[in-house]
Formats: structure tokens, sequence, C-alpha cells
């Protein structure tokens, strides 16, 4: 696992939005697709309702509505960007990137264009580089976004995985301010062993030797998901709140990636943190791997939960198997 040391950031988040597609997926809808029903999936997963794209929709579509959404809501100009960063495992194409689409979209003069691919850690993994480059001085304005199309890669037969994804993105702002920075603290970490856990076949079918099932769609064991997510957010959640000399009580909002409620209620019941200030967006748009932290993010704000001051504690797992968190003071 790698940590932040002894640096004072120099940036802040400015300006948070989000998009979700029109189409509701809901428990009742899958009940006549699969096997299952809302009263199986809700005490399991706490999700009831998912956001699904159009055919000809796709993941740089609700990445750019996402960036819109935060221009309207903030009035952030995007001319002065240098960076943007979007985090997905569902890009449109190989190349050219999202990043690259969203710059010709807004045509932004000068930025350079990067995907990052660590799953549902993915925009914290942007939050912490884009904190990194802008506390460097080697950028002063990046724009992080996070932005899935899950549905286009979940097989609708299998009953295990198809009840849990859902398509949405959400963006962020990271600028420089010296004088009111917002990042504290940061961490990273992963273990490739249990990659064979959770994966998307690509250009390899193999992995370890093995040959993999799902054919491009989405293959999980929700066990051992389960006990991976819970075990290294046990751990990894107090050594971060440790090494940047915070209590949990001083935590305001805990926002970890919303992939199933009964994740997050071990975490919280293991580390002593309570469940009333901690946010998930799944319960109507299901798990959208790295747009779920934006979006309870950008929910928190949007309901007046969230508020100028508070501390936030954000943190992503996902598939890989990849994690990161930081903890940010919201200044806007």
């Amino acid at each position: 696992m790698s940590e932040k040391r002894s640096i004072t950031s120099r940036a802040r988040i400015t300006a948070i939005g989000s998009y979700v597609p029109e189409r509701t997926l809901t428990n009742d809808d899958l009940e006549k697709m699969v096997d299952t029903s809302d009263e199986w999936i809700v005490p399991r997963t706490g999700i009831r309702e998912r956001r699904i794209a159009g055919s000809d929709v796709f993941t740089s579509d609700l990445c750019i509505e996402a960036v819109r959404n935060m221009i309207s809501e903030y009035q952030a100009s995007t001319d002065d960007i240098d960076m943007i960063l979007v985090a997905t495992s569902t890009s449109d194409f190989p190349f050219p990137s999202v990043a690259c689409q969203i710059q010709e979209q807004f045509g932004i003069p000068s930025a350079g264009t990067l995907d990052l691919s660590a799953a549902c850690a993915g925009f914290v993994y942007g939050l912490n580089m884009a904190d990194a480059l802008v506390t460097s001085g080697l950028h002063r304005k990046v724009l992080v976004v996070g932005g899935e199309t899950l549905s286009k890669v979940t097989d609708y037969t299998d009953r295990t995985t198809c009840i849990l994804f859902g398509d949405a993105a959400g963006a962020a702002l990271v600028e420089r301010d010296e004088n009111n920075p917002g990042f504290i603290h940061s961490c990273s970490g992963s273990d490739g062993r249990a990659g064979i856990h959770l994966y998307r076949t690509g250009l390899s079918g193999r992995m370890k030797g093995k040959v993999l099932s799902g054919d491009g769609n989405i293959v999980q064991n929700g066990r051992e998901v389960f006990k991976i997510a819970v075990s290294t957010l046990t751990r990894e959640v107090p050594r971060l709140l440790e090494n940047a000399g915070i209590s949990p009580d001083e935590v305001d909002w805990f926002i970890p990636h919303s992939a199933n409620i009964r994740i997050i209620q071990a975490v919280c019941e293991r580390i002593g943190f309570p469940m009333e200030k901690t946010l998930f967006s799944a319960e109507y748009y299901g798990n959208t791997s790295s747009a779920t932290i934006p979006l309870a993010l950008h929910q928190g704000v949007l309901e007046g939960k969230i508020k100028k001051g508070d501390t936030l504690l954000l943190y992503g797992f996902g598939g890989g198997f990849t994690h990161a968190g930081t903890l940010v003071r919201w200044t806007i």
C-alpha cells in the first residue's frame, strides 16, 4: 500500500456534477427477466433501481453530460483546464480515450488527457492524482471524471450479476489553491492475486493459466469479493485516519464505493462508524463502479447533507483488486 506522506496539498475540489440516463430498470423489471425478486435483492444489496443507457449512448456521452451539469451548477470554466483524467472500465473505444473525447467536445485548447483503469476505485485514484499534479505545480486545473456504461457488459441471464449494475457519470474540478487547500491525506493499494474473482475478458481469455468465462461480460465471485472488500476497508480505513491524525469522530461523512449495502454495513460495524453518516448511491442507481462515489458526493451536496467545512472520507475498492482512499475538507 502507498501513502501520501508529509506533503502539504495545494489543491481543492471547486465543482462537482453528475448525470444518469433516463431509463430505469427496477427490481420488478428484473423479476421478469431472471429468477429473482425485489424481496430477495433489496436485503442483500440495498438496490431498488438502476439507470440504463440507450443502445446508442456510451460512456463518453454520460461523462460529457456530467461535465455539463458541473458547469451549469457552478458556472465553471473549462477553457483553462490543463489535464483531464477519466476513470472508467467501459470506454467507448480502446483509443481514442474518453478523456480525448471530452477535450474535443468542450473545445479545451490545451489539456493533457488520460483514461485510468482502476475499476471501482478509479475516481478516488483520479482525485489523488489530480491533487498530486496540482500540488507539484505540473498542472493548475484538473478535470476528474468517473463514468461507466456497465449495462453494456452485463449478462442479463446471470441473476447473480445483472441485479447489481447500472450506468452513470460524475465529474469534479481540482484547482490550485495555496490558501485554502482541501486534500488532507490519501492512500492507495492493490492485490493482484484476487483478480480472478472479478474480471471481464478482453484481448486475453486466460488468467493464471485458467480459461475464463463471460465472453466479454462481467464475471464475479460475489462471496470472495465481499470478503476481500470488507477485510480491505476494515484494515485500510483506520490506517488512513491514523496516518492523517484524524479520529473517526472528526469525519462528517464516509463515502465508500456503493457496491453493496451489506459490504458497507459490515465495514461500518467493524470500524465503529455510524451508517447514518455514510452516503450510498446504489439504492436508485445500482453499482456504477467508478461513478458511485461522485454520484453519492453530488447527491449529498444537493440534499444539503454535505456542508462547507465538512471532512469527507472517500474510499473506493474494485477489480484488480485495487483500492484508494482520500480525506477531503469540503470547501465549496
